[in-house]
């Protein structure tokens, strides 16, 4: 089972990804941990990597096609995976393709999180009081101003991906404002 979740911050892609992890016993392959991965393991494409953001820079597409590459050649992605910030761009999309193309696999489905943004800064705002008063440390990018730049980021960036994917016939929707067992249960007939 290889999947992508769309959707915007907060929309539950993380906990959706998490919950399908434990059940099916497949990875989430997180970009940032797989970046981090492997600059640590000093990998030829992680050297590439360090020395980019050593020099303050931003990894390009390059390099970060070729981690997620690396990473899905895994053992522990034999039976599938969970992609989660990646692909962020149509380009990341369509290179995604032809990787996978030119390993013999294919996606299995792009499940997109749909999410009423107001609703969404109640729910960060709701998080946030939550873990305050849990004697909890907020996330610097827990406050309104910060969410609804990130919102902004993903709408420009990110949501064109719902359009190229409805387009290769492999989108699916979800009610992400459902309770979080329900979402689960609409994850689970699309997967079927």
């Amino acid at each position: 089972m290889r999947l992508i979740f769309l959707g915007p911050p907060g929309a539950g892609k993380g906990t959706q990804a998490k919950l399908l992890t434990e059940r099916y016993g497949i990875p989430q392959l997180s970009t940032g941990d797989m970046l981090r991965a492997a600059v640590a393991q000093a990998t030829e494409v992680g050297k590439r990597a360090k020395a980019v953001m050593d020099a303050g820079q931003l990894v390009s597409d390059e390099i970060v096609n070729e981690i997620v590459s690396d990473r899905i050649d895994q053992p522990d992605c034999a039976k599938g995976f969970i992609l989660d910030g990646y692909p962020r761009t149509v380009p990341q999309a369509i290179a995604l393709g032809k990787m996978l193309e030119g390993k013999g696999l294919k996606l299995d489905a792009v499940i997109e999180l749909k999410v009423d943004e107001a609703a969404l800064v109640k729910r960060m705002e709701n998080r946030v009081a939550e873990t305050i008063a849990a004697g909890g440390t907020v996330r610097s990018d827990d406050n309104p101003e910060a969410f609804k730049r990130r919102l902004t980021e993903y709408r420009e960036k990110t949501a064109p991906l719902s359009e190229h994917y409805a387009g290769t016939g492999q989108l699916r929707t979800v009610d992400g404002m459902a309770e979080v067992n329900t979402v689960t249960a609409e994850i689970e007939k699309i997967l079927a």
